[in-house]
This record gives C-alpha cells, sequence and structure tokens, in this order.
C-alpha cells in the first residue's frame, strides 16, 4: 500500500518561509517519495521550484535562496491521480480570475474524468495530467465572486478526497473536503501560521499546534490574520489507515496521539489471537508499536528480529536480476543468532495483494525461525480505496479471492490473525461513524460507480491556461 500525499503552507512575514517549507516537507516525507515542490511570494510574484525525487534530492541551497517571500506552500507526491513524471510534481501554478494562484493537494477526486471533460468545452486545457489541476481549474472557471466562494462551487462539484493547501500573491488558505478523509492542521509559528498534513511537520520547525481544520472548512490567512468559512456535513468519513500506517505515530488526529493507538492495535491482536511463541516481532517501523503492544498483552518478549536499513527511499536506478530476486533483504535484514529456533510472532500493519508478505516470512525462516504466527492490524482488505490511496484493484486484493486460511497457506504463516473492526475501533478509541471503512466493508461514504484508472487522464489533450513563469 502506497501513503497519499503531504502538504505545507506557511504565512510568516519576516522568516525564511522556504526553508521553513523544505523542513516541513521533509518531515512528511513518509506521504510521498515520487516528487517534491515548494512555491513561494513576496506579494508580487510566485515562485516555484518542482523535482522528481525525495525532499533532500529535490533542492540545493541555491534553488532554496531563489524562493523569495512571506507565504509558502509545499508538496510531497505519491501519484493517485496521473503518472510519476516532472510536470505532474507539484504545487501546480494557474491563474484564476487575472490571479496566479498555487496548489497543492492530497486526495483523490473520482469524478475527475468528467470534470476535466468539462473543463475542456469550456476552454480550458490542462498542462498536467493530475487530477490537482482539474481542482484548481474548476476554482479559475467559476463564476462566483470572490475566492473563497470560487472554492466553494469548487467543492459543491468534487467528489472524493482532498485537502488543499493553496497560495495567492497575498494569502494562504487551507481546504479540507465536507467528509474530511485526509487530515489537516492549523498551527502558529512566531508571528505567523502554518497548516500541515500532519502536526508532527509543526514539532520539527518549531511551530505550535492549534486545532484541526474541520471537514468542509476553508481557513484563510492574511495580513489580516486567520479567518474560518465552515459548512457543517453529517457524514465524517476519515480515513482508517491514517491511524493504522499512514500517519507518523507522533502525530496527533483527532486529539490522539498515534503511538498509542497502535500499542492498542497490538494488546487487542493478544486478545484476539493468543499463541504459544517465544518473541513477538513489529515489521518496522509501522508495525513496531503495535508489536510492542502485543507483546505486552502477551508476556510474550519484545525483539528486533528485522533490522531495517532506514535510508532506502525511492530510487530511480533499477536493481539488477540478482537484486530483485533478494527482494525484501535490501531492506530488511533478519538477527539471524536472535530468531534461530524460535517460535516468532510478526505483526505487520497491513495485507494488500499479498506479494511482500511471503518474503518477509520466507525471508525469517531461511534465517532459521521455526515458526511464524502472523498478526495483522487491520481487518482484511476486500474493497480498493478511491480516495487517495493507490492501494490495487479488486482483483488483486488477496483478501477479496481468498479465505483467511487459504491466505495463511498462500503466505507461507504457520498461524495469521487479523484485528478485528471492532478491535480497531477500540484501538483508536473514536466513534466509529467518524471513520470510512470501506476498504473492509465496501460500503463506501459517496457512491462509487465504476473504478477511475490512475492514468484516465493521460490520454486527453493538453494545454496549459497561461504561461507563469517558474
Amino acid at each position: 500500500m502506497h501513503e497519499s500525499c503531504g502538504i505545507f503552507g506557511v504565512y510568516a512575514p519576516g522568516v525564511d518561509v522556504a526553508r521553513i517549507t523544505f523542513f516541513a516537507i521533509y518531515a512528511l516525507q513518509h506521504r510521498g517519495q515520487e516528487s517534491a515542490g515548494i512555491a513561494t511570494t513576496d506579494g508580487k510574484k510566485i515562485y516555484l521550484h518542482t523535482a522528481m525525487g525525495l525532499v533532500a534530492q529535490a533542492f540545493t541551497e541555491d534553488e532554496l535562496s531563489q524562493l523569495e517571500g512571506h507565504i509558502a506552500i509545499g508538496h510531497n507526491r505519491y501519484s493517485t491521480t496521473g503518472s510519476s513524471r516532472p510536470t505532474n510534481a507539484q504545487p501546480i501554478l494557474v491563474e484564476a480570475d487575472s490571479t496566479n494562484i498555487a496548489l497543492g493537494h492530497n486526495g483523490n477526486i473520482i469524478n475527475a474524468k468528467f470534470l476535466c471533460d468539462e473543463l475542456f468545452e469550456l476552454g480550458y486545457g490542462l498542462s498536467t495530467t493530475t487530477d490537482s489541476e482539474v481542482i484548481a481549474n474548476l476554482i479559475s472557471s467559476s463564476t462566483e465572486r470572490g475566492l473563497v466562494g470560487k472554492i466553494r462551487y469548487a467543492m459543491r462539484r468534487l467528489q472524493g478526497a482532498y485537502s488543499l493547501v493553496i497560495m495567492t500573491k497575498d494569502k494562504l488558505i487551507g481546504v479540507r473536503d465536507p467528509m474530511g478523509v485526509r487530515p489537516l492542521c492549523l498551527g502558529t509559528i512566531d508571528s505567523g501560521w502554518v497548516i500541515a498534513s500532519e502536526s508532527c511537520a509543526f514539532d520539527h520547525i518549531g511551530a505550535q499546534f492549534v486545532r484541526e481544520i474541520e471537514p468542509g472548512e476553508i481557513v484563510v490567512i492574511n495580513n489580516n490574520g486567520v479567518r474560518s468559512f465552515r459548512k457543517k456535513n453529517d457524514r465524517k468519513a476519515l480515513c482508517i489507515f491514517e491511524y493504522i500506517y499512514f500517519a507518523r505515530p507522533d502525530s496527533f488526529i483527532q486529539g490522539k496521539l498515534l503511538y498509542p493507538a497502535r500499542q492498542s492495535m497490538g494488546e487487542i491482536l493478544a486478545r484476539e489471537y493468543p499463541i504459544e511463541a517465544d518473541l513477538v516481532m513489529g515489521v518496522p517501523d509501522s508495525a513496531t508499536a503495535a508489536g510492542i503492544g502485543y507483546s505486552r498483552a502477551s508476556g510474550i518478549p519484545y525483539c528486533e528480529g528485522l533490522l531495517k536499513n532506514r535510508y532506502v527511499g525511492r530510487t530511480f536506478i533499477e536493481p539488477d536480476q540478482r537484486l530483485r530476486e533478494l527482494g525484501v533483504k535490501i531492506k530488511f535484514n533478519p538477527l539471524s543468532e536472535i530468531i534461530a529456533g524460535k517460535r516468532l510472532v510478526v505483526v505487520d500493519d497491513s495485507i494488500v495483494r499479498g506479494t511482500t508478505t511471503p518474503r518477509v516470512i520466507g525471508l525469517l525462516k531461511r534465517a532459521g525461525a521455526r515458526e511464524v504466527h502472523l498478526r495483522i492490524c487491520a481487518p482484511p482488505i476486500r474493497y480498493p480505496c478511491f480516495f487517495g490511496v493507490d492501494m490495487a484493484t479488486r482483483w488483486e486484493l488477496i483478501a477479496a479471492q481468498k479465505t483467511i486460511p487459504q491466505i495463511r497457506d498462500t503466505l507461507g504463516a504457520d498461524s495469521l490473525g487479523y484485528l478485528s473492526i471492532e478491535g480497531l475501533i477500540e484501538a483508536v478509541a473514536l466513534p466509529k461513524e467518524i471513520f470510512c471503512l470501506a476498504c473492509f466493508t465496501g460500503d463506501y461514504p459517496i457512491p462509487v460507480q465504476l473504478e477511475m484508472d490512475k492514468l484516465a487522464l493521460e490520454a486527453l489533450p493538453s494545454g496549459s491556461l497561461s504561461e507563469i513563469e517558474r
């Protein structure tokens, strides 16, 4: 399973906002590793730099120094609509009512193809193949007065998940979709304001968390301070995988620190699926906290059976066939002397296609593990996500095609236990009705009739709305 994107914005006169944004999106690197970008403004001109790769690869000191101004937005991308290529890197720039805007998007718009066709009929062309540019052009095409009115118009038309940071020459704007599928929060820094996908980004730049931006809320920040425009929506659908896997364990969402929630998942797994074993381990790093929770509840000692190479990130250098056959050994290395001859409980966050997990189990058994008992923090994933997670089609999801005993045998585990939906909700300790659980239940928060291909906008004609100096 791949993450969605990370977004950040800052309004702070007198502060090096480009550098602040660099370190903020560096803290959000886990949310997307394909490309990174920063846009800034000094009140007269918008400056932009985007590049493929990780944040540390995308910027030099010289490039940061050219991003002048007191407002900035930043973006880490994992592609959910549109291919991974330089023209699709964000933030994107468009012209809206004679005002240039920069936009960064986390989420996925399921009616993007329909909206794109409509925009072409109105004479709006696209210079990228992303739904993010569809959002920006939908704002631009609105006949509503004022930028907030135009954004409200776009929100009425958009179906799907979106958290946005938008920047004009004098404003920073944060937008969250009416169901709040993706997280977004507000904070302060020095004499200014910051917006981020996760609160952990604030910790790294010395900012203070204020509150979460509410579902359906538009926050506008300028030299007059912060103004909020809210529209109540009865249905909330926060993605439960923010708690299981996506967000960093040091982030707060809905007032809950994620680390103890993940520990609780492991504790409840131990209650739901006890087993006699010698050691417990979590697959690093996303399942470490849950592994510790399982150990604590079961009384079975915890160990680090796998060491992760934490410097392994996205690379554009393909391994040769010999390295490819090693599979996860490039990422993980087993501690053979610790696990040899032992019965292991291995806690992991989720199983999607079931292609990586058997490699991990095989790695442990080749290192001498006598038994491997797999415990999963997510219930079986039987339905695809359409709201910003590049997961898989239904036919690729192993739990949609096989029974749990069949999955166990396919993976090569000695036993297999998935956390129940009830156990998951107990672990996060929040009302069930505020979450999207569609990947487990098939009950989507908005109707999904057709599965839009990730590359659906690739075949459409392209053409930029305006020539914007970059």
